[in-house]
């Protein structure tokens, strides 16, 4: 057993990705790596030829009975931020450890069917077949084929890619910050993609507002009471803010920020019966 437990820790960073990408929720993703462990240690590993493959079909499948659950239970899409705190010891070292799928990417698989993120995630983002794929929707291989197509167009209109210069990508968040305190809706505009989405999610009534001047009108009017709290930090990776207390924030901002302006602004509020959004590693 100790054996097969080291195994298992062996492959244990990439379930876990895995999960993260399928469920949006760290917490929720550990759950579904453990019982991928319960599972393997109730099961005959020995007879097991690809150790790695069955565990990310495992997990495949716990993540996609947990999405149709939710689905089931007409619950809000969930999304739980993977935070570190720029003041923190060490933070570019500490980044890593941050799952570096942003969360406006998490927001859009939200958006689509328990099939079409499983064949997503496990196609695009981790290079698995489309007929181990089939094997788990209980589909054909052309059908998860077709799933992930159709999951592709939809992520490629509403997620882009952000800058990969994370000083740049902090350059701008601080303006935002400045901008947001100073009630400087000129300064706002200037950081602001003309196309800018923002979205709230959480505790409150999702609610989404696009367009950079109608954005920035209502950050000033919503946002302007909180910006002095807010606290520059990483969010899954990539520059964004806190909002509150850094052991129990009021809110987390995540920025997608493409080719020097904010494209995207996600605020990510803690659902009822929560103290926190955000998943600290």
């Amino acid at each position: 057993m100790d054996e097969l437990a080291e195994r298992f820790e062996g492959h244990r960073d990439h379930l876990t990705r895995v999960a993260y990408r399928m469920l949006g929720s760290a917490s929720e993703a550990e759950d579904a790596v453990q019982e991928a462990w319960l599972r393997l240690a109730r099961a005959d590993a020995d007879g097991v030829a690809n150790l790695g493959g069955w565990l990310t079909t495992v997990v495949a499948r716990v993540c996609l009975d947990a999405l149709r659950a939710r689905r089931a239970r007409h619950e809000e899409p969930l999304v739980e931020p993977v935070v570190v705190v720029e003041d923190d010891d060490g933070p570019e070292e500490q980044a890593a450890l941050a799952d570096a799928v942003g969360i406006a990417l998490l927001v859009v698989l939200d958006t689509l069917t328990p099939a079409e993120r499983l064949a997503f995630v496990l196609h695009d983002m981790f290079a698995v077949p489309f007929s181990e794929i089939a094997e788990i929707l209980e589909k054909t291989p052309d059908a998860a084929r077709q799933l992930a197509s159709r999951a592709r167009r939809r992520v490629r209109g509403a997620a882009p890619a952000p800058d990969p210069d994370l000083a740049r990508q902090r350059e701008v968040v601080a303006a935002f910050l400045r901008a947001s305190r100073e009630g400087d809706f000129e300064g706002l505009v200037a950081v602001l993609d003309p196309d800018v989405v923002f979205r709230i999610r959480g505790r409150v009534q999702p609610d989404e507002v696009r367009g950079r001047d109608e954005v920035a009108r209502t950050l000033l009017r919503r946002g302007r009471p909180f910006a002095p709290l807010g606290r520059p930090a990483l969010v899954n990776g990539a520059a964004g803010v806190v909002v509150g207390p850094v052991e129990r924030p009021i809110a987390v901002g995540a920025f997608t920020v493409v080719d020097g302006r904010i494209a995207s602004i996600d605020i990510v509020v803690a659902p009822r019966g929560q103290e926190s959004p955000v998943n600290r590693p």
